[in-house]
């Protein structure tokens, strides 16, 4: 999409105000960043296990494990989600995690799985409202509010963090942070580098809360009902 008479538009408006336009805008140096100290020196483990008790309260399902159980733990948790059908991103990860080969033995055992395709989107929106669990992978988390980043990409569907039933996401340990700060920090160094952003960066604290009604805490109004985070030793 083009800009039509822009500059015309903006030198009009500056001149009514009696002042040039400004084409830069300068960053102000405060003087105080209270939202830097939070968890400033939380090691990597502390920051695991403010991440652990904050799921206790967003009635997320907490589990740790490392790279080589993850494929044992991760059965463990589709089984405790009741299997039946599975949809996942289309992420070469999920190979790294060493759980691709468990994905692809799941439907000899009556475990449905889709995968996402970005050439079949209604397909895709099709198979996720009808999945009874999604798999994801968070790109950055953080500790302080037990938030998992999902960003969007033509192999994995954001439609795929609301429609499912129950929700599992992989958490690599190294990915955790203190906080929003963090995460705010790395978008704005992708922009100022100039890359591409997703077209949806989903920030996600466990199933889906609401308490608007007469301050009655329901879960799963308008997401998954059920959320499991799996943290993996990945350093």
């Amino acid at each position: 999409m083009t800009i039509q008479n822009r500059d015309e538009f903006l030198n009009q408006i500056a001149k009514s105000l009696g002042r040039p336009v400004k084409t830069k805008v300068e960053r102000p140096v405060w003087k105080h960043a209270p939202q830097l100290e939070v968890l400033k020196n939380a090691s990597q483990d502390e920051l695991v296990e403010v991440l652990k008790q904050q799921c206790q309260n967003i009635h997320t399902t907490f589990v740790q494990t490392d790279t080589a159980n993850l494929p044992n733990v991760l059965q463990q948790v589709v089984t405790d989600f009741g299997g039946e059908s599975v949809i996942t991103w289309n992420d070469e990860r999920f190979e790294k995690f060493g759980v691709k080969k468990l994905m692809e033995i799941w439907p000899e055992t009556g475990i449905k799985v889709y995968e996402w395709n970005p050439d079949t989107p209604k397909e895709n929106i099709r198979q996720a409202e009808q999945a009874n669990i999604g798999i994801t992978i968070s790109e950055m988390t953080l500790a302080e509010s037990a938030t998992a980043m999902l960003c969007s990409h033509p192999k994995r569907g954001r439609a795929m963090n609301f429609l499912p039933q129950n929700m599992i996401v992989l958490i690599p340990k190294s990915t955790i942070v203190p906080r929003m700060t963090q995460a705010a920090q790395k978008i704005h160094q992708q922009i100022e580098k100039g890359q591409q952003l997703p077209s949806c960066i989903l920030f996600m604290s466990g199933p889906s809360n609401s308490a608007d009604i007469e301050s009655v805490l329901i879960v799963g109004v308008h997401g998954p009902v059920n959320a499991t985070y799996i943290v993996i030793e990945d350093q």
